[in-house]
């Protein structure tokens, strides 16, 4: 089942964010969850197998100067348990979806260079990989 995203969802969603690559603690998720899912420029959506949440994804509108405004799916994770069941695929027509009823023509999704059967997934669902670019990052001191 796909459904909205909760804030009592924020511990299932920390442990999941951890399999991605991106540690979070459940109180930073529900931090997190608590300014996002308000927001109508974001959806947050779910996938629950036998009642537990096993895949999220993050869609949400971007304004870019230079480009305008488009959707972006800024995560999606389903538990390594789960993988090959569809439930991405799921999640990410529930994104598509999400982006046609802002009125918005372009969802866009960045995948790091390694994540290869990642890039896979994406071009079998429609997408076309436009370009390739490098994140820069600036950190502040604590």
């Amino acid at each position: 089942m796909i459904r909205k995203a909760q804030l009592g969802d924020a511990e299932a969603l920390a442990a999941l964010s951890g399999q991605l690559g991106y540690p979070a603690t459940a109180v930073l998720m529900r931090e997190r969850l608590a300014l996002i899912l308000p927001s109508a420029d974001h959806a947050v959506f779910v996938a629950e197998v036998q009642g537990r949440v096993v895949a999220w994804t993050h869609v949400l509108k971007v304004l870019h100067l230079e480009s305008g405004l488009c959707a972006e799916i800024a995560g999606l994770v389903v538990d390594e348990a789960h993988r090959g069941e569809g439930l991405g695929a799921e999640l990410v027509r529930r994104a598509i979806d999400w982006t046609r009823s802002q009125g918005l023509a372009v969802l866009q999704v960045r995948s790091r260079a390694e994540r290869l059967r990642t890039h896979q997934f994406y071009l079998r669902l429609g997408f076309t990989q436009t370009k390739v670019q490098h994140l820069f990052e600036l950190r502040q001191p604590d």
